[in-house]
């Protein structure tokens, strides 16, 4: 597989900043605006979600003027997202920190619901750090001084079943400290945190966990810790409750190892935006703080959102108090951050045009890829991908890893791409589309079926994690290889419709099939893409050729 593309709109320049060194980003070209979804409304103020798409589980750091963003991307490849913004408001997907799920041959399958849970993101001594949990092998960290650049492989920092949403901590005194949860699913116990003493160097842990919050009684269900030094006390800060309609807690002590005492900061109220889910606490250069939390919208994904954090009696209470109920509710609508400039409106990528030798940044494989699937097309501007075989006793998508999606960037789109198919002359099967993937998908697609051309069919598999049976709804055929497929997505929560249509000029589109009700995948949210396939062994395999990918409204 090609690398996937480390824009080369922006550069980094390392600066000595009264004793600190700090990383600082420019940018040259005009930057990305999706078509379909922006927080930032232009009038020094904001909407949430700041980010419709599903970057679930974010933490924020801050070093000098920049920010930057990482997120939980589970099985996913390229992994660890990493994204930066000047304002916490406008961002851009600059870098994967993981471009290969550890352990490599354990992630050449699609691990559904495995891999990267709950990153934290921390800057020390010069350095970029990044821990997660995997609950199937133990805590990991990679690092950098560049977080546009090339980061470590992972460090396998503790190594046991069960680990999750791990957070560091270097203390004003020169420690270190480490806090986590626990997966029910894999350790048989949850809801509650243990912390522990580190190596300085983020390597490896020190003497013995201790049970600093146990919340069973009062927050069932507490996971996605993250610890913080403010002031006169260690923070713990930490969602509790579950994901759709849980709260955000406050722990505080005098001593990392507690006894903590907790406060709720933050929770639904009655405002229509749920969870609201774990993120991460940042402030500004003036002394402003935020909470970047999300809020799960099913197949939407859980969706990036953004609250203003004021300190009241030494606890970070959350978004307004809308209800006076004494505890904050998440804001709609609210004053951007002062960072003391005006920064251009910018969104993470969604429309690819093709035209970079890299693949763009918003797409990812559904496991660790083999080098032969895709290439950029240097020669036309496309991207070529390979019929690449599915497995013998194929029974759904669900279990292929070389579909190349990315999420959904808004509550309403329309996915269009332009492609040419050229099936290999050997074998007859092949087929390439437009597909939206999840436990339940549907695709769009064009086989080089017999002497009547070229055919065009919709597909749906239902339960497809659960070994659900494709099924064709509506096919016909065409005389062209070149073709314009697209997909409309449009509802709410809880009944996102996909309709399709094709088009042979790229001007009349012609509806197909019926429409298809998306569901989320496995911790993650629906997500659109392509694809090419066989279901054959050959020594030529055919390719699809696709121009672009585009985004709108």
């Amino acid at each position: 597989m090609p690398m996937f593309k480390n824009l080369k709109s922006w550069f980094l320049v390392p600066l000595i900043f009264l004793g600190a060194v700090t990383t600082s980003i420019a940018q040259s070209d005009e930057p990305f605006v999706s078509d379909v979804w922006t927080g930032d409304n232009g009038d020094g103020t904001y909407t949430n979600p700041i980010i419709h798409a599903d970057y679930s589980d974010p933490d924020v750091v801050r070093v000098g003027d920049d920010f930057y963003m990482t997120a939980s991307s589970f099985n996913v490849v390229p992994g660890l997202p990493v994204l930066h913004s000047k304002d916490l408001v406008n961002w851009e997907i600059i870098n994967h920190a993981l471009p290969r799920q550890y352990p490599i041959e354990h992630f050449k399958t699609p691990r559904h619901g495995q891999g990267v849970w709950a990153p934290s993101f921390r800057y020390y001594n010069g350095e970029f750090y990044i821990y997660w949990g995997d609950p199937d092998f133990g805590i990991y960290m990679v690092k950098t001084d560049d977080p546009a650049g090339e980061w470590t492989k992972p460090t396998l920092v503790k190594e046991g079943k069960g680990l999750i949403d791990a957070s560091p901590l270097w203390d004003d005194e020169g420690n270190a400290y480490l806090v986590h949860a626990f997966a029910r699913s894999r350790a048989g116990i949850n809801s509650i945190l243990v912390a522990q003493e580190m190596k300085v160097d983020g390597t490896g842990l020190i003497g013995e966990p201790v049970l600093v919050f146990d919340g069973h009684d009062e927050h069932p269900t507490v996971e996605g810790p993250k610890f913080y030094q403010h002031g006169d006390y260690y923070y713990i800060l930490a969602p509790a409750g579950g994901v759709e309609f849980g709260w955000q807690l406050a722990m505080r002590s005098e001593n990392p190892l507690g006894p903590y005492e907790e406060k709720i900061v933050l929770h639904q109220g009655n405002t229509e935006i749920n969870g609201p889910h774990q993120g991460g606490l940042v402030d500004t250069p003036n002394g402003e703080y935020w909470f970047v939390h999300f809020s799960d919208q099913g197949a939407y994904g859980r969706i990036v959102h953004l609250n203003p954090v004021h300190w009241e009696d030494d606890w970070p209470m959350m978004g307004e108090d809308i209800n006076d109920d004494g505890i904050g509710e998440p804001v709609t609508t609210h004053q951007k951050p002062d960072v003391g400039e005006t920064y251009p409106v910018q969104t993470p990528a969604d429309s690819d045009e093709f035209d970079s030798n890299e693949i763009g940044l918003q797409w990812q494989w559904q496991a660790n890829p083999e080098v032969y699937w895709a290439f950029p097309h240097g020669n036309s501007d496309k991207l070529r991908l390979f019929s690449t075989r599915v497995p013998e006793d194929f029974t759904n998508y669900w279990d292929v890893p070389h579909l190349l999606l990315q999420k959904f960037p808004a509550q309403e789109f329309t996915a269009t791409t332009k492609l040419e198919f050229h099936p290999s002359d050997e074998e007859v099967g092949e087929e390439t589309g437009l597909i939206i993937m999840g436990r339940d998908y549907s695709y769009l697609s064009v086989k080089d079926m017999d002497e009547k051309g070229f055919y065009i069919s919709q597909t749906v598999a239902h339960e497809a994690d659960n070994s659900g049976a494709e099924e064709e709804v509506a096919g016909e055929y065409v005389d062209t290889n070149e073709l314009w497929f697209r997909v409309k997505i449009t509802g709410e929560k809880g009944d996102v419709q996909c309709a399709f249509s094709y088009s042979t000029d790229g001007k009349d589109f012609t509806s197909i099939g019926e429409s298809f009700k998306a569901r989320p995948g496995g911790w993650i949210g629906a997500k659109v893409g392509i694809f090419a396939s066989r279901p054959f062994e050959n020594y030529d395999s055919g390719f699809a050729d696709f121009d672009w990918f585009r985004i709108t409204k």
